[in-house]
């Protein structure tokens, strides 16, 4: 039995937010907003543990609660996502 790992990718990551939190009137996450913060964007907390859950769901990866709140931008959170901090469930 084999495991693999999707990524997550930046795409990914902003349907996400879309489909959890919507998007801010004057916000474009299709544009460059890798290094942009969250707070920036309009996603607050509860918005970013709401795209965690859903990350979590669908693609199987557990993610640290502590580690999220240091990852305060979508780069950030895809590093962690995407690294060996968060694991497969």
């Amino acid at each position: 039995m084999s495991t693999t790992t999707a990524t997550v990718t930046l795409a990914d990551l902003t349907r996400m937010l879309r489909e959890s939190a919507g998007e801010e009137e004057g916000v474009d996450l299709d544009g460059d907003v890798i290094d942009t913060p969250f707070m920036e964007l309009g996603y607050d907390s509860l918005a970013l543990l709401q795209v965690i859950g859903q990350i979590q769901r669908e693609y199987g990866i557990e993610i640290p609660d502590d580690a999220v709140v240091d990852a305060e931008t979508p780069g950030a959170l895809l590093a962690l996502i995407n690294s060996g901090q968060a694991r497969t469930a």
